[in-house]
């Protein structure tokens, strides 16, 4: 289960599974001590959902593709209501036991989708970075050391590690894309209104949308689907369009990019956007800079203007009665709203309309805008100490949308050299995510990278070409086994050279796979031996033009020699030099790399902080 997609959710009931077997089995697998997660559902609050789930499945005659999601556990964000679990938006004094689902919950369900868990947050969604809750840090799921995001920390870390298929989050400034940009999944954040906000604990309730976290894109499509529908308890719901399910992107659109990106000196970050650009371009975007001073004016509205006293309307009456059991960032940012004034609030509001116009009339010129999802990561310690600069930066590309709006998509775009996760997010007009994902879905399968955390290939099936298949003339074909496979940091040196993938394979029966020391991005070495293993490997069919190049970047220990494939056949491919052993680990029992390291994310569960 860990890792399945809702097709794979799907597949399992259509052979015979049960979901009471495989809910219950799931369940039992989580953790208490998980600080992703805030509450988990007890045994007989599953099977209540449980019996209500067969009862539909009744109500429609047995038939299961009736219920879109029958069966598919998904968790929520512990700002939105659900039946039999608190909401406590990360703050121990404010919670309280909801009598019923939040509209969208209830959507969900009525779809054959359950509940499983809550999650962590930033207290009242009120930050980018996923550390302001006295439950626990949520650490991101590649490295421990640095954030998740936030505010939706705990329902992007359980969504990465593939423990559910799909999870809500709240996007009020960025809540929903930056966790997914930082964590190597898909974040959709629609339009203002899409997804019902009842029973949705508010931040800026005027700003604040429902989004939708997943390891693909199809996966959030297909919840997007089921929730996109106006509640009329909501005076802020609103209906989408007739016309705007037929948007769609050109294949060639024209994007719009910023000029001149911050990436607040993390280079990696603007390498890893400058690829991205470049690998568009190559699939037909013709990609145009332009001045981003505007979107800046907008987001300076959001916490440097009226719109902060928004967040302290939603809580007035507990922060006036509970000050002091507020988190100290997020009490001092709400109570800033006491320096405005209701004029103030109005003369933002003129503010805006303006820049709206002229923003709309900017991005009428274009497809849609791309953006990083995020312009850098930052460790957990360095954004404890400098608390509300850092975060200030993690919205630089987020926190205009929903002020103006727009629409987004938050996709993967590649592992970073230093191994993180970069995300790409693709911007448009109200109503336009539909379209913007079908664009991102495309993007993404383009990308080989895995899904989420967990080592699992976006599709299973996705060999192109036969191994046996000779290469193309005027190319040569390289084994690769380690930072150079589709979604490993160093792929990007494949791609930037016109490298095409052949297909998934394996070694000859007889090598050995090590974790080589000191290597930064981590690297594996492989060695011929007399008890060895097939060890997993991918084909990619380089021009000779290039292939001195990329040879000349391979460092010691590593060097290109030839590798035997379990066919017989022989190919140039990366080894390593015996005196490189020193300190290594010897890891030929998982069968590869991306094995490997994906049995190191699931053992490595963080604990509270």
């Amino acid at each position: 289960m860990l890792g399945w997609t809702i097709p794979d959710w799907k597949r399992a009931y259509g052979t015979g599974a049960k979901p009471a077997e495989l809910l219950h089995e799931l369940r039992a697998s989580l953790s208490a001590d998980d600080p992703a997660w805030i509450s988990i559902v007890s045994a007989s609050g599953l099977d209540a959902r449980l019996t209500k789930l067969a009862q539909k499945l009744d109500a429609v005659g047995g038939d299961m593709d009736r219920l879109p999601l029958y069966g598919v556990p998904f968790a929520a964000k512990d700002n939105i209501d659900a039946e039999g679990l608190e909401t406590t938006a990360a703050c121990p004094t404010f919670a309280y036991s909801p009598d019923k689902d939040a509209t969208i919950v209830r959507r969900l369900a009525d779809a054959g989708a359950i509940i499983i868990g809550k999650t962590n947050l930033d207290q009242f969604a009120t930050g980018l970075v996923g550390v302001r809750s006295p439950y626990g840090v949520p650490t991101n799921t590649f490295n421990a050391e640095f954030v998740s995001g936030g505010s939706s920390s705990g329902s992007a870390s359980v969504v990465a590690r593939g423990l559910v298929p799909f999870a809500l989050g709240t996007d009020t400034a960025g809540s929903g894309r930056v966790p997914a940009g930082l964590n190597n999944i898909v974040g959709i954040k629609p339009t203002r209104g899409a997804f019902s906000n009842t029973g949705v604990v508010p931040a800026c309730r005027t700003l604040d949308c429902v989004s939708v976290f997943a390891m693909t894109v199809g996966d959030a499509v297909a919840v997007y689907d089921v929730a996109a529908v106006i509640d009329l308890e909501d005076g802020l719901s609103r209906a989408a369009p007739e016309a705007s399910r037929d948007w769609r992107m050109p294949a060639a659109p024209r994007i719009a990019i910023p000029a001149q990106p911050e990436f607040f000196g993390d280079d990696f970050a603007a390498q890893a956007f400058q690829v991205a650009i470049g690998q568009l371009e190559a699939q037909g975007a013709t990609c145009v800079p332009i001045d981003f001073t505007l979107f800046d004016e907008v987001a300076a509205l959001l916490y440097d203007g009226a719109w902060v006293a928004e967040r302290y309307a939603a809580i007035r009456e507990f922060a006036t009665n509970h000050e002091a059991d507020i988190h100290p960032v997020v009490r001092d940012i709400i109570f800033k709203a006491r320096e405005f004034s209701a004029a103030d609030a109005f003369d933002g509001v003129y503010e805006l309309a303006d820049l709206k116009r002229r923003a709309d009339a900017l991005l009428a010129g274009f497809d849609a805008m791309l953006v990083p999802t995020a312009p850098t990561h930052y460790r957990i310690a360095d954004v404890q100490a400098d608390p509300v600069r850092l975060n200030s930066h993690m919205g630089k590309y987020t926190n205009f949308v929903n002020l103006l709006d727009w629409s987004a998509v938050s996709v993967p775009a590649s592992l970073r050299e230093d191994g993180l996760p970069f995300g790409i997010t693709f911007i448009g007009d109200a109503w336009q995510e539909r379209g913007l994902a079908a664009f991102a879905e495309h993007w993404h399968n383009s990308t080989g990278l895995a899904r989420g955390a967990t080592g699992l290939a976006l599709n299973l099936q996705d060999a192109t070409l036969s191994v046996r298949d000779a290469a193309p003339a005027n190319t040569i074909r390289v084994a690769v086994v380690g930072a150079h496979l589709r979604g490993m940091p160093l792929n990007h040196e494949l791609v930037s050279r016109g490298a095409s993938f052949v297909a998934s394979t394996t070694t000859a029966s007889n090598y050995q796979l090590f974790a080589l020391a000191n290597t930064t991005p981590p690297k594996p070495g492989l060695m011929r031996s007399d008890s060895g293993a097939s060890i997993q490997l991918e084909l990619w069919d380089m021009p000779l033009a290039e292939f001195g190049s990329f040879v000349a970047g391979v460092a010691a220990p590593l060097g290109i020699g030839t590798v035997s494939l379990a066919d017989g056949t022989d190919v140039k491919g990366f080894i390593c030099e015996s005196a490189g052993l020193d300190h290594a680990v010897d890891i030929t029992r998982f069968g590869g790399w991306a094995n490997y390291l994906a049995d190191r994310s699931r053992t490595t569960v963080p604990s509270h902080s």
